[in-house]
């Protein structure tokens, strides 16, 4: 994982983090790719704080416990970023989300 630190010429000093390239540079669930606010305030309703928590998950028991928890039908690529994301935590090579979409098309024909 780098960070990046670039001034912008008003001597504003920036600092972005890259995601995690491999699973062992995983720290927090920010790392991780294709997670970002929203997916890390999804995980803490699961009850996952923790970035091994996704480790060998179901990514579609997570989205209809989700579904259930908020009271409504998650958008399908919430279930697509839960597939990038534990495939990411099993080891698999980071991608972004929506190439799991047809995976999750052939396998969960009725979202």
């Amino acid at each position: 994982m780098h960070s990046i630190t670039f001034f912008d010429g008003s001597c504003s000093r920036y600092t972005f983090s890259m995601k995690a390239s491999r699973v062992d540079q995983v720290k927090k669930l920010a790392d991780i790719p294709n997670v970002g606010p929203a997916m890390i305030r999804d995980f803490a309703m699961l009850g996952i704080t923790k970035p091994l928590q996704l480790k060998d998950k179901n990514a579609f028991t997570l989205y209809t416990k989700l579904s259930k928890i908020t009271g409504m039908r998650q958008d399908p690529c919430v279930l697509d970023t839960y597939i990038a994301v534990i495939h990411f935590m099993n080891g698999a090579p980071a991608k972004p989300w929506y190439m799991y979409t047809k995976e999750r098309k052939l396998k969960y024909k009725n979202l």
